[in-house]
C-alpha cells in the first residue's frame, strides 16, 4: 500500500504515533479554533463538526491531505468533557463506575491539493464498560496528572485501563483515533482511478 504524506491537524502525541507506527509520514499542525458548537447538536454531529473546523483552519494555511479528529466521552446521553479539577475528575469517574459509556471520535479527511477541495467526515463509536474501583483508589488517581488532558478523565492505555472491564468496538477509537476506518479510506484509489 502506498503511504502518503499526511498533515495531521492535531497536537495529540497519541494520534501522531498511531500514524507513524503504520508507516505514514504524519506532520503535526495544531489548529487554532474555539472548540464549541454554534447550537445544540447530538454527540456524533458535535465531534464531526469540531473535526471539520479544525481541518478548515489548517486548510487555510497548508495544501495537502489533512486529517483532523475530535473525541468525546458520552455518559447517559451527555458529553463528558476534560475535568479541570480533582473534584470534577472524582465526580465524573465515580459516576461512571461499574457502568457503560461511549467514546465517540469524529474525523475529517480533507484534500485541498487539487483545484477543488474534497472533504469527508465520519465518526466511530465504542462502548466502554468500567468495573469496580474504590473511592480511595480514585482519590489517589485524581491527584496525578493523568485525568486532566483527556475526555472523561482517563486513558485506556494508561493507569486507568486496569479498571476497564471490556469494550465493544474499536480499541484505537478509545485511544483517540479510529485508524481502521481512516486507513480503509486512504487505501481507496482516487476517483479518477476508480472510473
Amino acid at each position: 500500500m502506498k503511504r502518503q504524506d499526511i498533515i495531521l491537524a492535531s497536537a495529540s502525541p497519541r494520534r501522531i504515533r498511531m500514524f507513524r507506527e503504520r508507516g505514514y509520514e504524519a506532520e503535526s499542525v495544531s489548529p487554532r479554533v474555539r472548540e464549541s458548537v454554534p447550537f445544540e447538536m447530538n454527540p456524533e454531529t458535535t465531534v464531526m463538526y469540531l473535526a471539520l473546523i479544525k481541518a478548515r483552519d489548517v486548510m487555510q494555511k497548508r495544501k495537502g491531505l489533512i486529517i483532523s479528529a475530535d473525541t468525546v466521552v458520552v455518559y447517559q446521553g451527555r458529553i463528558i468533557t476534560k475535568p479541570e479539577s480533582p473534584e470534577e475528575a472524582f465526580r465524573i469517574l465515580s459516576g461512571m463506575r461499574e457502568d457503560r459509556h461511549q467514546v465517540i471520535t469524529g474525523v475529517c479527511i480533507a484534500d485541498n491539493s487539487g483545484e477543488r477541495p474534497r472533504v469527508r467526515c465520519l465518526y466511530d463509536t465504542t462502548d466502554v464498560f468500567f468495573g469496580y474501583y474504590s473511592d480511595e483508589w480514585l482519590r489517589e488517581y485524581v491527584q496525578t496528572r493523568e485525568p486532566y488532558d483527556k475526555a472523561g478523565g482517563y486513558a485506556i492505555q494508561e493507569t486507568f485501563g486496569q479498571h476497564v472491564d471490556h469494550i465493544e468496538g474499536d480499541m484505537d477509537n478509545v485511544i483517540g483515533f479510529p485508524m481502521y476506518r481512516v486507513e480503509k479510506y486512504l487505501q481507496e484509489p482516487p476517483e479518477a482511478e476508480r472510473r
